[in-house]
């Protein structure tokens, strides 16, 4: 997202104009964020330089073989720092021991962050998601990660940082899964008041599917509730049916009743029909899977620096290991391929493409989160929003429409926000300010190369004996 702050205040213009009130409230927030986030980058440095200086004093105090002695060294230091600071020296001491690593492995997300081209949230992002590469790979990682950083939410330019590392990762995403998939557990926490709380770790997929059942469940019962108030005229309720006028829970308090119900009696068997039309309803997962990960095609190790085999991603952009994600490709009983341009990775087009339900396809793939500026609620929250409305003549077809989560569709049609098209599904948004905002559609998981011919490598000449 690139966006546009050129308003110019008119000196004939009423100041107390709220276009001009706004547009000046908005300079001042946009200059006042910018001073703590450089003030945050500063204090960083300062936490750095402590922990650097606790390593002076650990090099002169003891011998250069005593382990603890920078340990004992940084804690000394923190303790200082945390009776200013107001926090606890655990905590003074780790924040010391992460900006040190941010000042000498993150040298151009540290220039970014002093510059406040990016926030502290961009900075943690980055430096959690390159902590599993190596010196080499972590700078060609960190380049491309802060320039996608620049001008994009931490929450929507997530699954991109994750893309870039997972290519250059030296272990690939189904090893990693493999291990982390023993630490998979449950356990209950105490909440007070007689509650607690229940946690599950498990695989992405599995989490999103028990979740997705729970929903479905939980809206086919809630709708039959809302139904069952209307039709109610005194006459008698059949027990065996679905649906209580004097039900009036919500979405997530049945969830959680259905929940219960099936992990006690392996069903919903509180709120069951005797056909077991509840037990009937089968989790939905939306993936996306490269046709490279498709074709198994060995270990996925990097070549030329890049993982060509790329893991599989949920709706909303999690990735998923390829194990996963070739095993629900291949249990799938449809599934649609989405062309992609081989150098950019924007949507051209699905198989089958017809009018309403191929055209809601492939917005779907295009727009896999809302396409307002600083919005990324994923697709299932989208409706289809024509750019000109229909009413006014603004034809059905994928130059017209974007997915926009209810929120930001209603925004537009009910405030000043503007939208137009510019082509290949960007959008450019106009404030009420006049300042404008670029969003360009996520590019899919996919592989793309920076040439449209690139050239292959020289070929080995012979030996000379």
């Amino acid at each position: 997202m690139t966006s546009s702050t050129d308003t110019v205040l008119n000196p004939g213009v009423d100041p107390v104009d709220p276009v001009v009130v706004l547009a000046a409230l908005t300079s001042m927030v946009q200059d006042t964020e910018a001073t703590i986030i450089r003030l945050q980058a500063v204090r960083e440095a300062q936490l750095a330089v402590a922990q650097r200086f606790a390593e002076h004093l650990a090099a002169e105090a003891g011998p250069a073989g005593r382990g603890d002695a920078v340990e004992l060294a940084s804690r000394s230091v923190a303790a200082e720092l945390a009776g200013v600071l107001h926090m606890s020296d655990r905590v003074v001491q780790a924040r010391m021991a992460r900006a040190a690593e941010l000042v000498n492995r993150y040298p151009v997300t540290m220039q970014a962050f002093t510059e406040a081209r990016i926030s502290p949230a961009h900075v943690r992002q980055i430096q959690d998601t390159g902590a599993r590469l190596d010196d080499t790979a972590r700078g060609a990682f960190e380049q491309v990660a802060v320039a996608a950083s620049v001008g994009e939410t931490p929450h929507r330019v997530k699954r991109v940082i994750e893309r870039i590392a997972e290519r250059l990762a030296p272990r690939s995403l189904t090893e990693r899964h493999r291990e982390a998939q023993e630490q998979r557990r449950v356990w209950r926490e105490d909440l007070g008041d007689g509650q607690k709380m229940l946690g599950l770790i498990h695989a992405a997929a599995i989490v999103d599917g028990i979740y997705d059942r729970l929903t479905q469940q939980a809206r086919t019962v809630h709708v039959a509730n809302t139904r069952a108030g209307k039709d109610d005229a005194g006459r008698d309720i059949d027990a065996d049916a679905l649906g209580d006028p004097a039900d009036d829970r919500a979405i997530d308090q049945l969830r959680a009743d259905l929940c219960a119900d099936t992990l006690l009696t392996g069903a919903p068997s509180g709120h069951d029909t005797a056909d077991g039309l509840l037990s009937a309803i089968q989790a939905r997962v939306e993936i996306t899977v490269p046709v490279l990960t498709m074709m198994e095609t060995g270990t996925g190790s990097p070549a030329f620096g890049i993982r060509v085999e790329q893991p599989g991603e949920l709706a909303g952009g999690q990735p998923i290991d390829t194990h996963t994600a070739r095993i629900l490709a291949g249990d799938a009983v449809a599934w649609e391929r989405v062309l992609t341009h081989p150098v950019t990775g924007a949507i051209l087009a699905v198989d089958r493409y017809r009018p309403n339900t191929d055209l809601r396809r492939l917005l779907h793939a295009r727009d896999s989160r809302c396409r307002f500026p600083t919005c990324g609620l994923p697709p299932t929250a989208h409706d289809l929003d024509h750019t000109i409305d229909a009413a006014h003549g603004g034809p059905t077809e994928e130059g017209n429409l974007g997915g926009l989560c209810r929120r930001h569709h209603v925004l537009k049609h009910q405030t000043a926000w503007k939208v137009k098209q510019r082509g290949a599904g960007v959008l450019e948004w106009t404030s009420p300010t006049g300042a404008t905002y670029i969003d360009r559609p996520p590019a899919p998981v996919t592989f793309t190369t920076d040439e449209p011919n690139p050239d292959p490598p020289p070929a080995r000449e012979p030996a000379p004996f």
